[in-house]
């Protein structure tokens, strides 16, 4: 299992790291588990590492490393190294009904996904994806308020 790291680089949402980071770990365990049908690099990984960064920041690597310098919600490394927006989390919670927290941990739980072998490219997978992220999320961060 490798160990997880979590780090806050940034002051725009304030996020409760606390909860999150247990949250992360626990579905770090329930994803590992998880069967994607092509090779995963997630067990073989001495680290996790999430960073929490601001839209400006997700931007510039977004830009550098996937040509798009617009702000999204989640870049992967397959060394480990998951960089989630808290902004874009923030604003897509509003829009869900739920706190940023929430939709944060989603977006790591997703990542992991990735580094599990999981794939969304072709809608198949994406929603194949989809349905395992929200089980697995709904496990270690039930619905709030109703959402």
């Amino acid at each position: 299992m490798p160990d997880l790291s979590i780090h806050d680089h940034q002051g725009v949402v304030e996020l409760d790291l606390p909860r999150m980071a247990g949250a992360v770990r626990a579905a770090l365990e329930k994803v590992i588990r998880e069967d994607s049908g092509r090779p995963a690099a997630l067990a073989g990984l001495d680290e996790v590492e999430i960073s929490f960064v601001d839209d400006a920041a997700i931007g510039r690597v977004h830009g550098e490393f996937l040509g798009d310098p617009e702000p999204t919600d989640v870049i992967t490394f397959d060394h480990g190294e998951i960089l989630i927006s808290a902004e874009t989390g923030m604003r897509r919670a509003e829009e869900f009904g739920h706190s940023a927290e929430r939709e944060c941990v989603l977006y790591a739980v997703h990542g992991m996904l990735h580094l599990q072998g999981f794939d969304d490219h072709e809608a198949g997978d994406a929603a194949r994806m989809k349905e395992v992220q929200e089980r697995i999320l709904g496990e270690i961060w039930p619905e709030e308020g109703g959402a």
